[in-house]
């Protein structure tokens, strides 16, 4: 049978960019994981996305970590006790870790890594959580002795362990101070993860090797602590953008996995016996995001016009191929505090959407809205939104950028609108506070509403689940009423995985995990 010219060409591509990957290190195991993009760094929560996130994330750990259930494990440390008055936090390492260089992990360690990431300079991703901006104001750090850590808080923050664990906080993951020079320049992060970071070709490949001193918890693999033990000698990240190439390079054994296969390809796929699947309900989000500044759209009317213009089931359906159902909520659908209030859909009325940018003064002046086709469903979204949205009378002019530049104009706020995706955030006040805060000092927040701030604010003190779901209720009326984004639905994970590779498990966070994996030889 003659390969169309499509099929054919995305063979060859997938071949150019696998060759030399392929060639190395025959005689070592090596699992191949497809990624769609090139990571932004190597320095954990710096400079930062979510597959730069998932990259780090095998190579460092941090003292606690997010469990299947959104509860928060220990992993390097051995214990945690919280002072009765919620302010002092003292964690006891656990014995026998060492970093990928052979040295003892201490506190000291963790010290020089918790320095680093609250030096502004460097411009952690999660500095304002713990300096007083956010979710915590961390007033002091202390090492007792080399086997303790003690944070003391200003005043008790609930979620305090749910913010180091966070995976786009890297999971304030401890390195040794070796993964910077002299200078003080970052090098490449030295762990005490199940791999380490080996070598990295742009655009092309990261390749991480096995950590052989790894010591694994004795509990099953759970989130990200438990059992991580590594199974393979390599694990590769393949860098493939067209998800045509991605396809091919799986069916040919180029690749193992391919831990989110595009929506269109899930029934293909599902009807192919040399393909294994594995689903799971995600907890990120696929959003719209309004620009509240700009001129035209800080009118909250205009943006309720295009809130009303868009059939959010329609979406949903279309751009996951049924997979996925429509949500409307900051709240992510498997959340627990997915309750009445985050499950309403609105109605489509295109008549409703006309009276109000009447009312507005909106005479059809373009809005620039950008998106990537790196994501297609970002793309998918945004082309399904200009059209429903031209029903009302609203013209919106899609630009398409590349990944990495449309991550820039998102943190720094340098948009009218644009498709986002935010990856999964186990704790509504962590989905909340993803999108809420100043933008004076956080471009990249979206709503900046004081009253919900304070109600936000309070969320993290609240331990209690029936007063936090009444919090999260309330939040959910404002922001609805004021529109600075559109929720569309989190999405459900769907891997392909070659019959070669055993134990492989996806997860609600939605990031491949590569430790307890393992692939028999062809």
């Amino acid at each position: 049978m003659m390969l169309s010219k499509k099929l054919l060409l995305s063979c060859l591509f997938a071949g150019a960019l696998l060759g030399q990957a392929n060639m190395a290190h025959a005689q070592d195991s090596t699992l191949k994981i497809r990624i769609n993009a090139d990571i932004r760094s190597s320095d954990p929560g710096v400079n930062r996305d979510a597959n730069t996130d998932m990259v780090v994330m095998h190579v460092v750990e941090g003292l606690v970590g997010y469990k299947e259930d959104s509860t928060i494990g220990n992993m390097l440390a051995e214990s945690v006790d919280i002072s009765d008055d919620g302010k002092v936090y003292t964690f006891k390492l656990r014995d026998g870790i060492t970093f990928h260089n052979g040295a003892p992990l201490t506190a000291e360690d963790v010290l020089f890594s918790w320095k680093r990431y609250t030096d502004p300079a460097n411009a952690w991703r999660c500095l304002p959580d713990v300096n007083g901006q956010g979710l915590a104001h961390v007033v002091n750090v202390a090492a007792p002795d080399p086997k303790t850590v003690v944070f003391t808080l200003e005043k008790p923050a609930a979620l305090f362990l749910a913010t180091l664990a966070r995976t786009d906080c890297a999971g304030t993951g401890i390195y040794h101070h070796e993964s910077v020079d002299a200078s003080g320049k970052w090098v490449k992060p030295i762990g005490t993860g199940p791999f380490k970071f080996e070598n990295w070709v742009s655009n092309q490949y990261i390749e991480l090797a096995r950590n052989e001193n790894y010591k694994a918890l004795s509990t099953p693999r759970d989130g990200m602590v438990g059992d991580k033990t590594p199974l393979v000698d390599k694990v590769r990240f393949v860098i493939i953008p067209d998800d045509s190439a991605t396809k091919a390079a799986l069916l040919s054994g180029g690749i193992d996995i391919i831990s989110d296969i595009s929506n269109t390809d899930v029934a293909e796929l599902s009807a192919n016996k040399t393909v294994k699947l594995d689903k799971a309900q995600g907890m990120g989000l696929n959003v719209f995001l309004f620009q509240t500044r700009d001129p035209l759209l800080s009118d909250v009317r205009i943006r309720r016009a295009l809130e009303l213009s868009l059939d959010y089931p329609e979406i949903a359906t279309v751009v996951t191929e049924g997979q996925a159902e429509a949500g409307h909520s900051v709240i992510p659908r498997p959340s627990a505090f997915f309750k009445t209030a985050q499950a309403e859909i609105p109605s489509r009325n295109i008549e409703e959407a006309k009276k109000l940018l009447a009312e507005a003064g909106y005479n059809g002046q373009p809005i620039e809205w950008i998106t990537s086709k790196q994501y297609p469903a970002l793309f998918d979204t945004a082309v399904l939104a200009q059209a429903m949205a031209s029903e009302a009378g609203i013209n919106l002019d899609i630009k398409v950028l590349d990944w990495a530049t449309l991550q820039d104009h998102y943190n720094n706020g340098t948009y009218q609108a644009m498709s986002m995706t935010y990856s999964a955030r186990l704790d509504p006040s962590l989905s909340f506070d993803m999108m809420s805060g100043n933008k004076d000092k956080q471009p990249r927040k979206v709503w900046d509403n004081p009253e919900a701030l304070e109600l936000l604010a309070k969320s993290k003190e609240v331990s209690d689940p029936a007063a936090r779901q009444e919090i999260f209720d309330k939040l959910e009326t404002m922001y609805r009423a004021d529109v600075p984004m559109i929720s569309l639905y989190s999405g459900v994970k769907t891997a392909a995985v070659r019959p070669a590779v055993q134990g492989y498990k996806g997860w609600a966070v939605g990031q491949p995990r590569a430790w307890g994996v393992s692939v028999e030889a062809d």
